[in-house]
């Protein structure tokens, strides 16, 4: 039987971690530039929100820049939209927008609604998300676009097997679990093709092909998964914790298994009886716990 076939570690596509001593701008645009070459057709369209105003930081300016692509950025920060404006002034080939892109399918603002007036075409070849939460439900709200490619921002301190999508709220920066995305992605005909970093890179089916993936589960092509932190309790009670330990988004505040613990040091034993729970309840919760005792005194159902 023939070992299934995932991305060679050299190749631009092979994950890198979030902890990295490399350029993780260098690593994603040199990985966007790996897998748009593997398209048999490109129209050179590309839409990125929301784009920021770092040219080094930006998945699209490359292509802009040095491959002769035409561009929708939407960005909704103003003076992030002024930057944008600034910088791409002289160049009729890209159209700024600055607009915060709507999760809801029927909004004026919707990605769809969005593109309608420009000239991109529905399989554009390449689409970028990266909103610090709602990416999924922006991705999830497209109907009348199929881009070739896609690439979307997850969370990375979610374990791979966890489903979890945030709630569909501007005002919620949680970001969505990459298990969540894959799913989402499947019910639109798009397969995961590699992961670099935080973000996530899929194909639209039509063109999964020419990747020559065969196993492209989530564990087999997200390998560096060093932001993830498990927990776990012991036979005693006592909580764990084992892999990152740390905030990635907040300087690396650790996370400390000292502050996770449920059960305070003495009722933290093997041989735990009826009456240690019903003393931890009357120390963490002595109103709720008074108000049982006293209904079941009483006999109140």
């Amino acid at each position: 039987m023939n070992a299934a076939k995932t991305p060679d570690p050299v190749s631009p596509l092979a994950d890198i971690g979030f902890y990295i001593d490399v350029d993780g701008c260098e690593a994603t645009a040199r990985a966007i530039d790996f897998v748009l070459q593997k398209l048999p057709v490109r129209d050179r369209w590309c839409v990125e929100f929301g784009a920021g105003n770092d040219s080094h930081g930006s998945t699209t300016h490359r292509l802009i820049a040095g491959q002769d692509y035409s561009a929708v950025l939407i960005e909704g920060v103003p003076e992030k939209c002024r930057y944008l404006h600034k910088l791409y002034e002289n160049n009729r080939k890209v159209l700024v927008f600055e607009k915060f892109v709507s999760f809801h399918p029927e909004d004026k603002d919707c990605l769809d609604r969005i593109l309608s007036g420009t000239p991109v075409p529905p399989d554009f070849d390449f689409l970028s998300i990266d909103i610090d939460g709602n990416d999924y439900h922006v991705w999830n709200a497209i109907r009348q676009y199929s881009p070739k490619l896609v690439m979307i921002e997850f969370n990375p301190t979610i374990p791979p097997e966890v489903d979890y999508v945030q709630p569909a709220d501007a005002s919620v920066n949680f970001g969505n679990s990459l298990a969540a995305l894959v799913r989402m992605a499947k019910s639109k005909s798009y397969e995961l093709i590699g992961v670099i970093g935080v973000n996530a890179f899929f194909a639209h089916r039509e063109y999964y092909g020419f990747f020559g993936i065969t196993d492209n589960r989530v564990e087999a092509l997200w390998t560096k998964r060093d932001c993830v932190t498990h927990i776990f309790s012991g036979y005693d009670g006592r909580i764990m914790l084992s892999g990152c330990q740390k905030l990635p988004w907040h300087y690396s505040i650790p996370i400390r298994e000292s502050k996770m613990q449920v059960l305070p040091g003495f009722l933290q034993k093997y041989s735990f009886t009826r009456r240690d729970r019903n003393l931890f309840m009357l120390l963490s919760e002595p109103l709720n716990f008074g108000k049982k005792a006293l209904r079941r005194l009483l006999n109140i159902k």
